[in-house]
Parts: structure tokens; C-alpha cells; sequence
């Protein structure tokens, strides 16, 4: 059995085997005053593959598919129904190749860029600034703005917060009304730079620093006053070294987020099929997301040093499973099918923010619409949501909710000579007083039995649903749109302040009391 004390915002992990127990989980005190911030459940819209053009954006010209100002509808309505908390854009590797201004103004007078990193494919820049920022309008979203410093300059950066968050005359905000927008959009989010170490730039955490302290200076006045939420470029997975030089280097009134990205990869060199993965291959996966949560603890306790206070935030702004692209598509577009395996990679994650709340207050699953780990998937005028979409449904009720802390002991999950935690979990009270409780089980074949104690919590009413198939490598289609489906939950029993739980072979469930 592997032992999980999940309390506030640290996670134990201990390791023993006791044969034949079944996992528990104790809801250990009433809420905290931790929130479970909405922010974790952010999405990332990368000028990527068929992200953006074929993704979001359908042309205004278009007339075979229902579309607001060239955003299709269906895709609004889906992720209006997630309650998306924050959209992520231009990148991604994206952002530091991309120059605002070529994305304003009359859209046939827009230069062209050829996108390097991703297809080497030659974009007519037609979704910009007003595109993007009105279609997080439409989406009841706040836009999270990453800034290019890899080939940029400070000047840039600056006039881009003037021209989308400056009510007052200016150069750049005379310009934005010029080009139809009276009102500033009051961005908030801004991330300087994307991945600093890597495509923006092949810099060192010391060389970083410097450059984010001159950006973060000229991106607002002395006292911040246009209350920005300024995000550094954070760490590559375990690189430790990277968030202990930004958190030493930089002062925390200059920077309120630190990013951190990590990926649920089997090999960088052979990432392997999205749809036709062995057993091996997928517990090799999960052992590459449950990773997320000692990254996330270690990654908290360097900036616990420096910033007793929590002043400054972990942003987990990419994550997500990556695999080979899918048979005949073109490789720099990172077209993957969704599984249940990637509800597992969704569920446990999510928990791990979730349980991590004191420290992580926003996430980025990479990405929305037809790259890597989405939500949505498109062809042509058909649309279909992915196992991932649901998990993100089902969870979006502990967005703003006060944190739970929970004990969990679980069942081990074994392939070969190693093994990782069967169950993950975490529990929120929201503020109309319904606690909720989700629960996944990433084994691939075995049945558990979960014992859950409620602790001071009492509840009169219990109801759930699950999201789980027969094989993990079921999946939706355009053909098939709802082989992977929620449904309701009856494998609970409830008496007094105990509920016994039998959650099926990877499965994601989440339990609501009242």
C-alpha cells in the first residue's frame, strides 16, 4: 500500500506493502481558508497546428460553419459549459517569434509570418490582439497574454500592455481606438517571455533574471498600479536551480507567478502512439504525471524559502500528455488522439493542484483545440469533445472552492518491479456549502474498494457520476462522438459519516454531498 497524507499544501509519500487492504480517505478537518483558485483550470490556445486557424477561427468569410466574428460557435458554447477560468496566447514557443502589431489593424494590410517552430507553415496574421482579446469576451474568460522577449524588444512588450489596457490618450491607445476599440480590455494575466531556457531564447536562469527585472520594470509605473500579473518564464520540468535564480534574483513586487512546465511523456525520442500504447507504455505515462506532484512540492519548497509569505505563485502554465502525432498528419502540428488515458493524466493532475492550492494558483492544460492533450477536436463543420473535456466538466465545481485537506492511503498500482499510488484524490467545500469529492483509479484492469471517512463533515444527500470505458484506449470520434461519456454514479453506499466506494478500472469519478 502507498500512503498519501495530503494536508494543506504538502504531500507525504511513504512507500509499504501490506497485502490485501483496500484504499481509505479521511477528510482529515473542515475546509481551510485555502482556495482552490479557477485559475488551475486554465487552457493554452498556441499558434499550433489547427489550433487557432481551423481550430477557433473559421474566417469571417466563412459560410458553411456558425461562427461569431470568425470564432466558431459551437466551440464558445463548449467552452462556456467548462467555465474556462483563462486562455493562454499566442504561445507557447509561438510567443517569442510573434510581433503584435503585425496582428492589428485592416486585416488585408496584415504582413504574413512564416510559423518556425511549428510546420513551418506561412500564416496571413488574421487572428490578432482584437481577435483574440474579443473572442475571450465571448467566452467569459480572462485572457493570458505571453509576451515576446526572445526576439523583442521592451518597447514592444510596453506598448502592447498601453494598446490593450490604457483608457487615457496615448500613442498606442489612440492607435487601438483607431482600430475600433474604444474601451481598453484591462488585461491582467502577462507572461514575460515563454520558456527562456529553451525556444526563447537558449538562456541561463542568471541571464533571465536580469532580462525579466528590465521588462517587468517597463511593463508598468512604480507601484504597478494597473495591478498586472506578471508571470516569469519558469522552470523545464525538475530544474530546480532555475526557480531557486529567479526567486533569489528578482524582487516580489517585480513578478507574482513563476511558471513551471511538465509533460506526461515516455520518451522524448519515441513518445509513442496516442491510440495503440501497450500496458508498459502506459504505466511508464503515469509515472511521468504523478511526477507532477514532486515537482510541484519541490518547485514550492524553493520559493518557500524566499517567499515565506506566498506573495509570489507557482503557474503550472503547460502540462498535459504528449505523444506521436497522428498517422498522416503533418509532424510540427501535434494533431493526438484523447483517450482514458489522458482522463487518468486530467484527474490525477487536477488533484494535485487542487490539494497543492496553497502554492499553485493557476494552470494551463496544453491545449485547447486539436494540439496535444485537448479539450476539442475539429473537422471540418463537426466538432466533438475529448475524454479530457469531461474531466475538466466534472472538476470545474471545485474551481473557487475551499480546500478539504484529506489523508489518503492507497492501494499500489504494479507493473514490473514498480509501482505508483492506484487512487488520487482531493475534496473542496464550495461557497453553497455542497462538498465535493473526486477520486480516480489510474489501474489499468483492477477494481478498488475505497473507504471514506468524512470526518466532522456531515451530509444528507450523496449522488456522483464517472467517467470510465471498457479499455483504456477508448476514444471519441467523428464517427462515434460519445464512446467516452459521463454517467451517473451508483457504486457508493453512505452511512453516517462513512461512504464505501467501488470505483471501476481507470476511472475518474467525483462525488457531490449535500
Amino acid at each position: 500500500m502507498i500512503n498519501v497524507k495530503l494536508n494543506l499544501s504538502v504531500a507525504l509519500l511513504s512507500v509499504s506493502m501490506l497485502a490485501h487492504s483496500q484504499s481509505s480517505i479521511k477528510l482529515t478537518d473542515p475546509p481551510t481558508e485555502i482556495t482552490i483558485n479557477k485559475h488551475i483550470y486554465g487552457h493554452f490556445a498556441e499558434h499550433l497546428g489547427r489550433c487557432i486557424y481551423d481550430g477557433f477561427y473559421v474566417g469571417e468569410a466563412n459560410d458553411s460553419i456558425a461562427h461569431t466574428n470568425g470564432v466558431r460557435n459551437d466551440v464558445v458554447e463548449a467552452l462556456k459549459k467548462l467555465q474556462i477560468p483563462n486562455l493562454r496566447w499566442p504561445g507557447g514557443c509561438f510567443a517569442d517569434t510573434y510581433h503584435w502589431k503585425d496582428g492589428i489593424g485592416p486585416k488585408e494590410g496584415r504582413p504574413s509570418i512564416v510559423n518556425n517552430w511549428w510546420g513551418g507553415v506561412t500564416e496571413d496574421n488574421s487572428f490578432g490582439t482584437h481577435d483574440f482579446l474579443n473572442m475571450c469576451e465571448l467566452l467569459e474568460t480572462e485572457p493570458y497574454l505571453a509576451g515576446n522577449v526572445g526576439s523583442g524588444e521592451v518597447q514592444e512588450l510596453a506598448d502592447w500592455v498601453q494598446y490593450v489596457n490604457f483608457a487615457g490618450e496615448s500613442p498606442m491607445s489612440d492607435l487601438r481606438r483607431e482600430n475600433g476599440r474604444e474601451k481598453p480590455w484591462n488585461v491582467r494575466f502577462w507572461g514575460v517571455g515563454n520558456e527562456a531556457w529553451g525556444c526563447g531564447g537558449n538562456m541561463t536562469a542568471e541571464y533571465y533574471s536580469d532580462i525579466y527585472r528590465k521588462y517587468a520594470t517597463f511593463m508598468a509605473d512604480w507601484d504597478n498600479s494597473g495591478g498586472l500579473y506578471r508571470i516569469a518564464s519558469g522552470a523545464n520540468s525538475a530544474d530546480y536551480h532555475w526557480t531557486e535564480t529567479l526567486m533569489k534574483n528578482i524582487p516580489n513586487h517585480l513578478m507574482k507567478g513563476v511558471a513551471l512546465h511538465h509533460y506526461a511523456v515516455i520518451n522524448w525520442n519515441k513518445k509513442g502512439s496516442s491510440t495503440k500504447f501497450s500496458d508498459e507504455d502506459y504505466f511508464k505515462t503515469m509515472k511521468s504525471a504523478w511526477f507532477m506532484n514532486e515537482l510541484v512540492e519541490k518547485h514550492s519548497a524553493i520559493m518557500d524559502k524566499y517567499d515565506p509569505k506566498g506573495r509570489v505563485d507557482l503557474v503550472v502554465d503547460e502540462w498535459g500528455g504528449w505523444y506521436e502525432v497522428e498517422p498522416e498528419t503533418n509532424p510540427g502540428f501535434l494533431y493526438q488522439q484523447n483517450t482514458m488515458r489522458d482522463a487518468m493524466i486530467a484527474g490525477m493532475t487536477l488533484n494535485i493542484f487542487n490539494n497543492h492550492a496553497k502554492r499553485v494558483k493557476m494552470a494551463n492544460l496544453a491545449q485547447t483545440i486539436n494540439v496535444l492533450q485537448a479539450v476539442i477536436l475539429t473537422k471540418g463543420k463537426d466538432m466533438l469533445v475529448t475524454p479530457t473535456y469531461h474531466v475538466m466538466e466534472m472538476y470545474k465545481v471545485h474551481q473557487d472552492a475551499q480546500l478539504i485537506p484529506i489523508e489518503l492511503q492507497s492501494d499500489s498500482y504494479k507493473y514490473g518491479d514498480e509501482e505508483l499510488p492506484a487512487i488520487s484524490a482531493s475534496a473542496s467545500k464550495d461557497k453553497q456549502g455542497k462538498v465535493h469529492i473526486s477520486v480516480v483509479n489510474i489501474d489499468p484492469k483492477g477494481n478498488r474498494k475505497v473507504s471514506l471517512d468524512l470526518g466532522s463533515i456531515k451530509a444528507k444527500s450523496l449522488t456522483g457520476r464517472i467517467l470510465t470505458a471498457e479499455n483504456l484506449r477508448e476514444h471519441n470520434t467523428f464517427e462515434q462522438p460519445n464512446t467516452v461519456f459521463p454517467t451517473e454514479y451508483k457504486g457508493a453506499k453512505m452511512k453516517d459519516n462513512r461512504i464505501d466506494i467501488e470505483i471501476p478500472a481507470h476511472s475518474v469519478i467525483v462525488l457531490e454531498l449535500i
